[in-house]
């Protein structure tokens, strides 16, 4: 075969990726047949393809002799590549045997809407198709709403649930949550591994926690610059959040909040300094400068006394911060000290005993449990005062339930209705006193706990919420006791004092005036001296308002909807949009 009369073309020859090539060339003889010539040995082969010489290379017996020239490196690098197309061959064969639900008569009659799976399968069998871009404009097969395929929609009962055990096993071997399905990145992950087919990889180790983790790094700094961006368009808040951890440190989380969402600045080891006011301000003047003056709004911090005087440091330093104190943090002081009230410990230790027995006597929670629409009793926890309302609530709830239990024949000849707790106990649930009590502070409660989760929640901005919220929980517990004055006293009190100590801000009566859920409201409280002197306050700060006489005329315009503010359309949408998003009707 040496004697052969041929022409090197490998020249010709278009550039190869197969790392084969590089110890190959490529030959024709006078006949024109194409033959390949080993770099290593010399010897030249006809016949048979690029990995059939990938054999001879590797000394795989059998289809072709061994080359006993080539290095141990090549070799060993052969016999890896042709072990990873085998493996490769597998996948994509036991993926066949798994979506093989196809009828012949269904591929028949289906040839057209078929052809470009089957030519899918084909191609990854040869290993030279690439992913067509055009697949980037459509949705991936898994999202909903996409066009399913005739595969996905063929596909039997059992592949999904196959594909669903795979899933299953991986969480219960690792311990994973199964909230993490709730992950809006759940389904993404699923997308992203279907669009590539079978053979696809799981991230190593390493690069889940050095690679991987440095590019979501890097994806999170993009969107806080993104964020940081709309800083200067809407303005923003500055949130100081103290807290203890496990190590009794003192640390404070500096956060910043716009329309945008939320971003998490840093956290300053606040444990080796001394917390007064001057200080405190000195650190929050770090971060305002870093924010930048002009974007921010107002800071937001605890009610602590160092904190509110630090805050008031800061408006003098920068006259366009305001300092407000945190609304969550203030109602839940409101609920502690009317929870310290004589009659209501009174009441919430009742509620207590009450609900240990039930819990603790497993026949009596068994007898509950099988009556129509029974649900769990809630009990109090340990630090949230707010559970000590709903406890009562639930309890409430429960009446009927509770008082058939004790009046039942299971109940009065057990030995437990004989005891001093068991007697105590049935005193309580027959006593209408104790069930008034719980109603009563059911109703003074439920509209501070419905407040309580509108500040907690990031649904729509709270400041003007409340103002309004608290002036109407004080109404409502007058008019609960008919404006008797002695009854109602203790709670107005309670909730008054933190008003006019925290809540009592310009820049939260602001918020409430211009805010048209309210202002469009008939019993709003808009016209209250204290809300447009709140107003006048903040319009008539020049580092906040330039032009004051246009800002009043605007106001003019919005609290008479003149203009586009008494469009039909603008109008209809006063209650369901939002402060800020009236700016499309100007």
């Amino acid at each position: 075969m040496e004697g052969v009369d041929s022409t090197n073309i490998s020249a010709q020859v278009r550039e190869k990726n197969d790392p084969g090539w590089e110890h190959f060339s490529l030959i024709q003889d006078a006949s024109g047949k194409k033959k390949y010539k080993c770099l290593h040995c010399g010897t030249i082969y006809s016949g048979g393809g690029i990995n059939r010489m990938k054999q001879h290379l590797a000394g795989v017996k059998g289809n072709i002799g061994a080359c006993k020239k080539v290095a141990h490196d090549i070799r060993h690098q052969m016999q890896e590549n042709l072990k990873g197309i085998s493996e490769k061959k597998q996948e994509v064969q036991e993926s066949r045997e798994n979506i093989s639900i196809y009828d012949d008569h269904i591929i028949e009659e289906e040839k057209g809407s078929t052809n470009s799976i089957t030519q899918n399968f084909l191609a990854q069998d040869k290993g030279k198709r690439k992913i067509d871009e055009i697949n980037s404009y459509f949705a991936p097969r898994t999202s909903s709403g996409s066009q399913p395929s005739i595969k996905s929609v063929l596909a039997s009962k059992q592949v999904v649930h196959r594909a669903d055990m795979a899933v299953a096993r991986w969480f219960y071997d690792s311990c994973i949550p199964m909230n993490a399905l709730n992950s809006v990145y759940a389904q993404k992950a699923i997308d992203a591994i279907a669009a590539i087919g079978p053979g696809y990889k799981l991230p190593t180790y390493y690069m889940m926690r050095v690679n991987l983790l440095r590019d979501c790094r890097e994806e999170c700094k993009l969107l806080v610059e993104a964020h940081r961006n709309s800083w200067k368009e809407t303005g923003c808040t500055l949130m100081a959040d103290g807290w203890t951890d496990v190590r009794s440190r003192t640390l404070i989380n500096f956060l910043v909040y716009c329309p945008r969402g939320l971003s998490f600045l840093k956290s300053v080891d606040a444990s080796d300094i001394k917390k007064d006011a001057n200080t405190l301000c000195e650190l929050f003047s770090e971060v305002v400068e870093w924010v930048g003056v002009a974007n921010i709004v107002q800071i937001v911090t605890d009610n602590a006394a160092n904190y509110k005087k630090a805050g008031a440091l800061l408006h003098e330093k920068f006259a366009n911060i305001y300092w407000s104190p945190c609304a969550a943090h203030c109602l839940n002081l409101i609920l502690k000290e009317i929870c310290s009230l004589s009659h209501v410990k009174d009441l919430a230790t009742k509620a207590s005993k009450l609900t240990i027995l039930v819990y603790n006597h497993i026949f009596l929670l068994s007898w509950l449990r099988k009556r129509e629409g029974w649900k769990e009793i809630v009990r109090p926890g340990a630090t949230r005062f707010a559970t000590t309302f709903i406890t009562l609530k639930s309890v409430h709830d429960h009446k009927h339930d509770l008082q058939a239990l004790i009046t039942s024949k299971y109940y009065s000849d057990s030995k437990l209705a004989k005891t001093v707790k068991g007697k105590e106990t049935t005193s309580i649930i027959l006593d209408n006193k104790f069930w008034t009590s719980c109603l009563i502070m059911t109703k003074i409660s439920g509209p501070i706990i419905r407040l309580l989760r509108i500040v907690d929640a990031d649904e729509k901005p709270s400041l003007g919420y409340v103002y309004d919220g608290l002036y109407r929980v004080r109404k409502a517990i007058k008019n609960l006791f008919k404006d008797n004055k002695r009854l109602y006293k203790p709670y107005t009190s309670i909730i008054k004092s933190r008003w006019d100590s925290q809540f009592r801000q310009g820049i939260h009566s602001a918020a409430y005036f211009l805010n048209p859920t309210f202002q469009y409201d008939r019993d709003n409280y808009c016209q209250k001296p204290e809300v447009m002197q709140g107003l006048i306050e903040l319009i008539g700060n020049k580092e906040v308002c330039s032009k004051p006489k246009d800002a009043m005329m605007e106001v003019r315009l919005f609290r008479d909807q003149l203009e586009s503010f008494g469009k039909p359309l603008a109008i209809k949408l006063t209650t369901e949009m939002q402060p800020g998003e009236h700016t499309i009707f100007l």
